[in-house]
């Protein structure tokens, strides 16, 4: 199975909290000296790591954050200011990685027709690659271009640099939700951010797959797996293609 079909049809598993109660007293009588707890339950952090069991779970994973499943075998996050400056790091790399896993086939598909429209020379090569570090062609990117990356990613990074001191600050949140989208329940929240860091992580892991693997079969992950970007009515035209060349054999 081709990389970049398995990585579409990849889910990662959703963990769940467990929970502990606070110990009942006993030796005297309950209506005089039972002691009542303030809290009915608190989150209580497994001493053994969610994503390996076999490991201990790392004392600054204490599952406040949403996707912590107590995955850092290396050791990065040695204190809660590294945790949370990981944090921030993972939360922008994630949003890139969604623009670009989406940005990248439909730029494949677009940009031929998008550059003929506007008398342009189209950025993909002639084997409808996009531009990368792997596949090259980055130097027929405009300069306004890069200039206004750049400007875009300073504003970001200042914002981010104002707000990481602020108390009460969670990583990666900047306040922009001009859909009102975002939920004002804490357990709704809590399944946003869940949901935001799934889709990235496994956004970093497609980007990455799709550059290697257009460098090394030569071909647009559009070309290399049709059936996820074109129309069924093209699938017709797909199989027959397949079939003379050597995918499907009669």
């Amino acid at each position: 199975m081709k990389i970049t079909g398995f990585l579409l049809f990849t889910s990662l598993t959703k963990f769940h909290d467990v929970n502990g109660f606070a110990p009942m007293s006993s030796g005297r009588p309950m209506e005089n000296t039972m002691l009542r707890s303030t809290e009915e339950s608190k989150t209580v952090a497994p001493e053994m790591s969610l994503s390996l069991p076999f490991m201990e779970r790392p004392s600054t994973l204490t599952g406040a954050y949403a996707g912590d499943v107590g995955f850092d075998p290396v050791g990065f996050s040695k204190t809660e200011p590294e945790l949370k400056n990981y944090r921030e790091a993972e939360i922008k790399h994630s949003r890139l990685a969604m623009l670009a896993a989406a940005g990248w086939p439909i730029s494949e598909i677009l940009d031929k027709k998008i550059a003929g429209i506007f008398n342009l020379s189209p950025l993909v090569d002639g084997s409808d690659r996009v531009p990368s570090v792997l596949n090259g062609g980055l130097g027929q990117v405009s300069p306004i271009y890069w200039a206004a990356v750049i400007a875009l990613a300073s504003g970001v990074e200042i914002i981010g640099l104002k707000n990481v001191n602020d108390e009460g600050y969670t990583p990666g949140d900047y306040k922009f939700d001009p859909l009102g989208l975002y939920p004002s329940d804490e357990a709704g929240q809590m399944s946003m951010q869940l949901a935001e860091i799934k889709h990235g992580r496994l956004a970093m892991i497609a980007i990455t797959a799709f550059a290697v693997q257009e460098a090394v079969s030569k071909l647009g992950v559009v070309d290399e797996t049709p059936f996820f970007f074109r129309p069924i009515t093209y699938w017709g035209t797909i199989l027959h293609d397949y079939a003379n060349s050597g995918y499907i054999s009669n």
